[in-house]
């Protein structure tokens, strides 16, 4: 998994490709995270659009950054989720914690200004 950041106003964009699981490609993903929190950058997207497949260990990444981001006053939303990992999201009971968006502008638009 590879993944980039940018900012949209007080919102950091944080894009991800590849397979989402665990190993050394989450553990890079949760410090970035951290750091952006060390940083005060609370509101975070995950932009899910290049994410082809999701495990276990990529669903607990995600819900572990959602707690840390809302733990610091802030927020995580995703964006662009396929099928199958909007299907995984509700299948768990997830929905309340992982908020998903259709696009990043949706997303970004979500977070109180």
């Amino acid at each position: 998994m590879n993944f980039t950041t940018a900012q949209r106003g007080a919102v950091t964009v944080i894009g991800l490709q590849g397979n989402l699981m665990g190993g050394p490609d989450a553990t890079a993903l949760n410090s970035t995270l951290h750091e952006l929190v060390g940083k005060g950058n609370t509101r975070v997207v995950l932009d899910l659009r290049d994410v082809q497949f999701m495990n276990s260990s990529g669903l607990g990444i995600l819900i572990g950054g959602a707690s840390t981001l809302r733990t610091a006053g802030g927020g995580l939303a995703i964006a662009g989720a396929s099928e199958k990992i909007l299907a995984l999201i509700t299948v768990t009971r997830l929905g309340k914690v992982l908020v998903t968006y259709p696009t990043i502008d949706a997303a970004v638009a979500s977070f109180p200004q």
